[in-house]
């Protein structure tokens, strides 16, 4: 069997298992070139929010994930060819390092793998979360923006994520999720990094309680 079919029957499981409802809220699916963000609590996270897209979105749209934990073996198989990830390496030293990784190298990689009609899945915390709390956003996202500012900005809120596939284990629980797309925003090249990065959070957190 081919990737792209098997992506599907993957995502399809994913939404099964998750029992995920997905609510657009004041925004629509655009085909336009788009960068989703969403807060980071489950490896089942991407999988989820990427199946959730409509079809003719979601076969142009690319997850980011964390080169150390999908690089090697079966999680590089389902991550790279099955979904097509985007690795990129984190800024702790990673091991065999004696520095972190210079982000301009993976928002170079982002641009390229984004080229010029595909969308990004992008968790700004940089790494997973309790589920109680969205951390600070890590830069990416503004660095990213500001190398192409045309882009949308589209906030998606993951609800009991954490339940389903909780840190540490393999085996996923069957739980009720929920998905919270909310309105796009736009990036202001004059605003401040830390402005920004705190406006696109507080975007997020909103959708949490809705």
């Amino acid at each position: 069997m081919s990737p792209r079919p098997l992506a599907g029957i993957i995502a399809g499981a994913a939404r099964l298992i998750s029992g995920v409802n997905v609510r657009w809220i004041d925004t629509t699916p655009d085909p336009r070139q788009t960068v989703y963000f969403a807060n980071h609590t489950s490896h089942l996270d991407f999988v989820v929010l990427w199946s959730s897209l409509p079809p003719e979105i979601r076969t142009r749209t690319r997850p980011v994930a964390a080169q150390d934990y999908w690089e090697k073996g079966l999680r590089r198989a389902i991550a790279v060819n099955i979904f097509r990830a985007v690795l990129v390496a984190r800024r702790k030293p990673q091991e065999g390092q004696t520095s972190p990784a210079d982000p301009r190298e993976s928002i170079d990689h982002m641009l390229d793998a984004m080229g010029n009609d595909h969308s990004l899945i992008l968790f700004p915390e940089g790494t997973r979360g309790t589920g109680e709390e969205v951390a600070a956003f890590k830069s990416g996202l503004y660095y990213l923006c500001q190398r192409k500012p045309d882009l949308r900005l589209v906030p998606g809120y993951l609800n009991n994520l954490n339940r389903i596939l909780p840190k540490g284990e393999f085996l996923p629980v069957p739980f009720i999720s929920q998905l919270t797309f909310g309105p796009p925003l736009t990036f202001r090249p004059e605003e401040p990094k830390a402005g920004f990065l705190a406006r696109a959070r507080e975007a997020l957190c909103r959708l949490r309680d809705l």
